[in-house]
């Protein structure tokens, strides 16, 4: 693997960077998993969804070629250890889906507006942050560990290694890990890649191929930086680890526990014992990214909440995303693109869950708005 001088500055660095340009073409193309969901359910519109399954399949490429290629090794990753928390994934997705569209979008989507100037952002990101943070390590950390989390599934007690599809294929064909990873990733991002692209009007889109390509890329490039060179011989210990990031192990972009983290080194900055980290930098460096392009294009605008209710919705909204992002253990990018490229069964199940408590908020938005009118 890779090796640095300060690899932990590396990463940072590299978190930084890699958010910035996630933020500018999320501002750019109106790259938003909510909206995305938003089009598809009220007016039948895929442009945005497939922006959002370009940028799953792009992602799945590049990550499972940096590991066959021996550049990085993702089977560190948390998502695809051998306990399936199945509930966590289940509910966890669920609840943030329901949150995503009460705070008018994900994580990623929220620091990219509050980037561009939008005070309501500002708003679920603290929300979003002390809920993810109380997740972790909190009031809400104990309901997650004590109630939900032990709902789960071990499939190393069943002689299987991990949760990802290619080892569960292997261990069930008697397959190599190594072939299965092959072909769960060439039909999976294959069969992605001919939806996105059969539908014209995308295809003619340079903001959505532009949109998903990138977030993809960046996605991969995360994996790369963390887990190549942020990977190295701690001079402390002399054992091989992995350099600033929150887990301790191979990272790539995610948005809620990155909050509650920030949150925590602003709050306790003369804590010696805390210090910048991927995600820290990745918050810092996507709304960066997004505030550059506004003020470049000059569509920088202060944006504020309209009412109680809007507000009332907003705070609901980022509560629900911190304890449902952390229990899930991401968000859509956290879960529904870098977790998803680890090809994990978890992932894919917060993926749906996500979407499902997302569309079945809106629907019930409209229930309410046709009952009222």
């Amino acid at each position: 693997m890779g090796g640095t001088s300060n690899p932990g500055l590396i990463v940072c660095i590299g978190g930084f960077a890699l958010a910035f340009i996630f933020g500018a073409v999320a501002n750019r193309t109106n790259f938003c998993t909510m909206g995305a969901v938003s089009d598809v359910v009220n007016m039948g519109s895929w442009g945005r969804m497939r922006m959002w399954l370009l940028a799953i399949a792009v992602a799945i490429l590049g990550t499972q070629a940096l590991h066959l290629a021996g550049m990085i090794d993702v089977t560190k990753a948390i998502y695809v250890r051998p306990n399936v928390t199945w509930l966590s994934y289940a509910l966890g997705g669920f609840l943030f889906g329901v949150g995503m569209t009460l705070g008018s979008g994900c994580g990623s989507k929220t620091l990219v507006r509050l980037g561009a100037g939008s005070l309501k952002s500002l708003v679920v990101v603290i929300c979003l942050g002390l809920a993810s943070y109380m997740t972790l390590k909190g009031l809400f950390g104990v309901w997650r560990t004590s109630w939900i989390d032990p709902v789960a599934t071990d499939l190393a007690a069943h002689g299987i290694a991990r949760q990802d599809l290619p080892t569960i294929l292997a261990a069930w064909t008697g397959a190599t890990v190594q072939g299965a990873q092959w072909i769960v990733s060439i039909v999976l991002a294959g069969a992605l890649l001919v939806f996105v692209f059969l539908d014209r009007d995308f295809r003619t889109s340079f903001d959505h191929v532009l949109g998903g390509a990138v977030v993809g890329l960046v996605i991969v490039g995360g994996w790369y930086v963390t887990g190549h060179l942020g990977y190295g011989e701690n001079p402390d210990t002399l054992e091989n680890t992995f350099f600033a990031t929150n887990s301790h192990t191979i990272e790539s972009l995610s948005f809620v526990a990155p909050v509650g983290y920030t949150l925590e080194l602003f709050m306790l900055w003369s804590d010696k014992s805390l210090a910048m980290s991927f995600g820290i930098a990745a918050v810092a460096g996507i709304i960066a990214g997004s505030f550059a392009y506004a003020i470049a294009t000059k569509t920088f605008r202060w944006e504020g909440l309209s009412g109680s209710e809007d507000t009332a919705n907003h705070i609901v909204g980022g509560i629900l995303m911190g304890f449902g992002g952390v229990t899930a253990l991401g968000c859509t990018i956290g879960q529904g693109i870098t977790g998803v490229s680890t090809l994990a069964v978890g992932s894919l199940l917060s993926f749906f869950a996500i979407v499902a408590g997302s569309a079945a908020t809106m629907k019930v938005q409209y229930w309410r708005m046709m009952r009222e009118g």
